[in-house]
């Protein structure tokens, strides 16, 4: 079956394929970019969250609860959800992989904080290698750039979903440096254009990319890209 992957808006992203639905850092509630209202989300199997910021945790709760679906995440942050009452999870850490019934994942470092919605430690911020169908997809979470992401590429990655707001993440400039070092087939920016502060011009990172050997897809939220 086709791998399919749905930008949502802000980190959001909805991976489909015969293993089933992924869902990464589900930002839809008080998301003012947000495609799709919760309501509207189809069932999801699996649930990723990068780290434990109220725009990357968002609904997992909520969707969790809704579909029994299993969440993925660091440590402290599956111990989190397991206080707030969500049943199905798995614990991982960065370095570490997991083959789960709907893909296979790997967390990656990445540099950022990653306090939970009520204050509480949220543990070490990660990236995500989702690998399913023989498609691998890097999702890098909130990061800067640092330069073990060419370790990253060597995993062989078919698709990056790179940051480019700046100001809480890397900018355009760094994100281009990024996807050179990670060497994916194809780049698809995010963290931008949600509020104001991070409201960065696409064309700061479209632009220079034209003649790079990665290309650039840059999708409405609510588009589907097949990937395979």
């Amino acid at each position: 079956m086709t791998v399919a992957i749905t930008w949502l808006s802000h980190a959001a992203f909805l991976i489909e394929s015969s293993k089933g639905r992924v869902l990464i850092d589900p930002f839809l509630s008080n998301n003012p970019k947000a495609s799709l209202k919760l309501q509207d989300l189809p069932p999801v199997d699996m649930i990723l969250v990068t780290h434990g910021h109220g725009d990357h945790v968002g609904d997992t709760i909520a969707l969790a609860t809704r579909d029994n679906a299993l969440v993925v995440a660091s440590v402290e942050v599956v111990n989190w959800l397991r206080n707030h009452g969500v049943k199905r999870l798995h614990g991982q850490q960065a370095g570490g992989a997991f083959e789960h019934p709907a893909g296979r994942v790997k967390l990656t470092p990445a540099f950022h904080g990653s306090s939970l919605p009520d204050g509480s430690y949220g543990g070490q911020p990660v990236g995500m290698l989702l690998t399913v169908e023989g498609v691998t997809v890097y999702h890098a979470g909130d990061t800067s750039l640092f330069g073990d992401m060419a370790l990253i590429g060597d995993e062989g990655v078919d698709l990056a979903l790179l940051p480019i707001g700046d100001n809480f993440t890397m900018g355009p400039e760094d994100a281009l440096k990024a996807a050179d070092l990670i060497g994916p087939k194809m780049v698809i920016p995010m963290h931008y254009g949600t509020w104001p502060v991070i409201d960065v011009d696409q064309e700061r990172f479209r632009g220079p990319a034209a003649g790079k050997p990665w290309r650039v897809s840059i999708p409405t939220p609510g588009e589907k890209i097949r990937l395979n």
